[in-house]
C-alpha cells in the first residue's frame, strides 16, 4: 500500500510490525512476519535511511519506530519537493525549447529555401495560414489549448478547414477536455467531427501547434505570450519532433463522441476520469489550485469543486489525507 511512497512489501510490513511490536528484536519481527533475518535487517536499513527510525533518546543503541502521521508525512512532502523540481526543470526545459526554436527564426540557413520565419501579429499569422492551408493536399494536424476557443478563432477557421475538407484532406484536431464546457467550442468540433474531420480532446495539451502535410510547423514563439508572435518552420527536425509530440498525445485521447470528463462506471466506482487523474497529479507537483487550473483550461472554483468530489470518494478530510489515499490506490 506504501510503495507509491518508495517502501517495497517487505519494508512496510516491518514498519507495521515496529508499529505493532516496537519493542521487538530482529528475532521476534523474522518470526511474527515470516520474513528471513537478513531480510529484515535489510528493512530496517531502508527504514532508518528513510527516517521511520530514529535513535532512542533514552538509549542510542536502540532505534525508536517514527509516528506515521510525521513519518509518512515527511515521506509525501519530500516526494511533493521531488515533483515540484521535476516540473521545474520541465518548464525550464520548455523555454529553452522555445527560444531554441525563435532563434530560428532569425537565421538564414545556407541554402536556397529559409526553414523558418518569425510572424508577428494576428493577420500576418492568418494570412499565412489561408496559404498554408490553401496549398494543404493531405493532412493537418491541430492543437488548441485553453478550453474554450475565442469566436473570431473560429470563424476565422471554418472556411479554412470547409475548404481542406471539401478536398478531402485529412483533419486531425486535439482540444483540452474543458473545451466540451462550452457549447460554441464544443459545436465547432462536432461540426468537424460530421463533416470528416477526426476530434479528440485531453485534459492538457503541451502548446498550441499546427502542422501541415507533416512538412511545415506553426507554433506560438512564447506559448505563455502569445503577443510575440508565432514561428513557420520547415526545419525536417524541428517538423518531426512536432508530429511525434502530436501522435503521442494523440494516441491517448478521447474521441469527442465518448465522455473523456467521465465519472466513475457502474462496474468499476473505483476508476479515475483521466481529468481527474491529471489534477492530482498537477496538485501533487506542486502547482497551486489556480495554476492547475489553467493547465487544465479550467476555473479555480472549478478546480476546488472537483477537488472536493475527489476528497468525498477517497473519505478523505484533508488533501495531505487524500494524497495517502490518492497514492495507495495507484492515482498517483
Amino acid at each position: 500500500m506504501l510503495d507509491a511512497l518508495g517502501l517495497d512489501t517487505a519494508t512496510e510490513s516491518v514498519y507495521r510490525g515496529l508499529l505493532r511490536y516496537p519493542n521487538a528484536g530482529v528475532s521476534d519481527l523474522s518470526v511474527r512476519l515470516d520474513l528471513s533475518e537478513q531480510r529484515i535487517r535489510a528493512a530496517l536499513d531502508q527504514l532508518v535511511d528513510m527516517e521511520l527510525l530514529q535513535s532512542s533518546r533514552e538509549d542510542p543503541d536502540l532505534l525508536r519506530v517514527v509516528n506515521p502521521e510525521v513519518g509518512l508525512e515527511l515521506l509525501l512532502r519530500r516526494q511533493e519537493c521531488e515533483l515540484a523540481r521535476r516540473q521545474e526543470a520541465l518548464a525550464r526545459g520548455k523555454e529553452a525549447v522555445a527560444r531554441t526554436v525563435a532563434e530560428f527564426a532569425a537565421l538564414r540557413p545556407d541554402s536556397d529555401v529559409d526553414v523558418a520565419e518569425r510572424l508577428v501579429g494576428l493577420d500576418a499569422i492568418q494570412g499565412r495560414l489561408e496559404t498554408l492551408a490553401r496549398d494543404l493536399s493531405e493532412e493537418c494536424l491541430a492543437i488548441n489549448p485553453g478550453g474554450a476557443q475565442s469566436q473570431s478563432s473560429l470563424d476565422a477557421s471554418r472556411p479554412l478547414d470547409e475548404d481542406a475538407l471539401r478536398r478531402g484532406v485529412t483533419l486531425r484536431t486535439l482540444y483540452q477536455d474543458s473545451a466540451r464546457n462550452d457549447p460554441p467550442t464544443l459545436a465547432y468540433a462536432r461540426w468537424l467531427d460530421e463533416h470528416g474531420g477526426e476530434v479528440r480532446t485531453t485534459p492538457v495539451v503541451p502548446l498550441r501547434l499546427l502542422v501541415f502535410d507533416r512538412r511545415i510547423a506553426v507554433v506560438p514563439i512564447d506559448p505563455a505570450n502569445s503577443r510575440r508572435g508565432a514561428l513557420c518552420t520547415s526545419a525536417p527536425g524541428i517538423v518531426a519532433a512536432l508530429v511525434a509530440l502530436f501522435d503521442q498525445i494523440w494516441e491517448k485521447a478521447s474521441p469527442l463522441d465518448s465522455d473523456s470528463r467521465g465519472r466513475p462506471t457502474d462496474d468499476d466506482p473505483a476508476e479515475l476520469a483521466p481529468v481527474e487523474r491529471e489534477l492530482l497529479k498537477l496538485l501533487a507537483s506542486g502547482l497551486t489550485d489556480e495554476a492547475a487550473g489553467k493547465r487544465l483550461g479550467v476555473s479555480l472554483r472549478t478546480v476546488r469543486r472537483q477537488m472536493a468530489a475527489l476528497m468525498e470518494r477517497l473519505g478523505a478530510t484533508s488533501r495531505f489525507e487524500a494524497g495517502i489515499k490518492a497514492a495507495q490506490r495507484g492515482w498517483v
